[in-house]
């Protein structure tokens, strides 16, 4: 392992300090990690071994089919935000839809769990239909 900010061999790979600059391990983008050669401060990828400067996550988009889905056959219980990582809508659907079902079965008709199941039909249709196209972090849903 070789400093990032001067190109200096780590004594051991377990160092958090360059001895020689003093930079904390995994600063500056002036020399690669991997081979300690100098690089392009905006480059992805070291020239001289290939190996990725940046962390470069790939972020498998969510399925749009699958979202759907379940929007319609378990929306009741927010799986399908669950899903696409709304947690806090996902988790007030959930707590409707339970407290509804206990309603229901001591006092009030089924209509609180009915309308519950709506709510996740028309948003499972509304994900299938392209309306809702993304998840909670921006990204466009796959096919």
């Amino acid at each position: 392992m070789f400093c990032k900010n001067c190109g200096q061999q780590y004594v051991t790979d377990e160092a958090v300090i360059c001895v020689k600059c003093g930079a904390q391990k995994g600063q500056g983008n002036n020399f690669c990690h991997f081979c300690g050669k100098p690089v392009n401060p905006m480059a992805e990828v070291c020239m001289n071994c290939g190996v990725a400067l940046r962390n470069i996550v790939q972020f498998q988009p969510k399925s749009k089919l699958a979202a759907g889905l379940l929007g319609i056959f378990l929306g009741a219980f927010g799986v399908h935000n669950f899903y696409l990582g709304y947690t806090t809508k996902a988790v007030i659907q959930l707590v409707c839809s339970a407290v509804g079902v206990l309603l229901s079965c001591l006092i009030l008709p089924a209509f609180v769990v009915l309308g519950i199941e709506i709510w996740g039909l028309v948003e499972g249709i509304m994900i299938l239909t392209g309306r809702i196209d993304r998840d909670a972090k921006g990204m466009p849903l796959g096919e």
